[in-house]
Order: C-alpha cells, then sequence, then structure tokens
C-alpha cells in the first residue's frame, strides 16, 4: 500500500464522520436534548458492567481527557441522566454510573440513531456492503478499548 492510497482512506474517514456528524447530531439534540458525545458517553455507560466506569476509562475510551469527562457529566448530572458514586473500598476511585433515567434516554436515543444509520446507507449501499464496512472498521478499531457495536 502506498502512503499516497493510506493518506486518501485516513481523509475519506475523516470526511465521512464529519458529514455523519452533522447530520446526526441536530437531530438526536431535537429529539433527545443530547449531543452526540453525550450519547455515546451514555451508551459506554450502558454498555459497561455494572452500568458504571470510573473517568479515567471514560476519557480512555470516548478518546479525550478526564477534564473533558468531568465537564461533559455535569449537565448529565442536572438532567439525572448520570450520577456519581465513590468506591467503598478506595475513596480516591469515582464512578460515573448510568441512572435509570439516563438508560431509558439511551433506549429512546438509539432507536432513533439505528434509523438513522438505515438511512445514511439505504440510498448507496447494499447489506453484505455495510456488513464488510462494520468489519473493516472493526478491524481498524479492534485494540481500542470501548467497542459498543
Amino acid at each position: 500500500m502506498s502512503n499516497t492510497t493510506a493518506l486518501s482512506a485516513l481523509l475519506r474517514l475523516f470526511r465521512a464522520q464529519a458529514f455523519l456528524e452533522a447530520r446526526i447530531s441536530p437531530m438526536l439534540g431535537s429529539v433527545h436534548g443530547l449531543s452526540l458525545t453525550e450519547l455515546l458517553l451514555l451508551l459506554q455507560l450502558g454498555h459497561a458492567p455494572l452500568r458504571r466506569l470510573r473517568r479515567v476509562d471514560l476519557a480512555q475510551r470516548l478518546h479525550t481527557s478526564q477534564s473533558t469527562i468531568t465537564r461533559m457529566c455535569l449537565p448529565l448530572e442536572k438532567s439525572g441522566f448520570v450520577k456519581r458514586e465513590a468506591d467503598p473500598r478506595d475513596a480516591r476511585v469515582g464512578y460515573v454510573v448510568l441512572s435509570k433515567t439516563g438508560l431509558a434516554r439511551v433506549e429512546e436515543a438509539e432507536k432513533t440513531l439505528k434509523r438513522m444509520a438505515a438511512e445514511a446507507f439505504r440510498d448507496r449501499w447494499e447489506t453484505d456492503e455495510i456488513a464488510m464496512l462494520a468489519e473493516l472498521l472493526g478491524r481498524f478499531t479492534a485494540a481500542l478499548p470501548g467497542d459498543i457495536s
């Protein structure tokens, strides 16, 4: 593979990500009151054991800093979607926990996201092509923590 081919693939991934984010974020905001990054955070919690993760683990899974996670969680706490929980064995460790309200919102938003995913691929892709794309992207991100697909 040439460097030019790799660069082309990378640039197309960036362009596709920007396109999808621009289509999906406004709908999630207007229908569910969530940004895409907030939904991704809630999805991570929804797929985690006991529906809770340490801030450091959330930061790692969302490829951001712990301080960004803290800022993201504040409005989610005020909305009742997440809560803080201390570790009873180690006071230095704190968890972000998905609440029942948050779980309900995630389930609603996930249905919307599934419909939007179907719409995004509807007019250009066959089912086997979408499956192949999912497999290739899965291989590309296999070593990353927090796969929620």
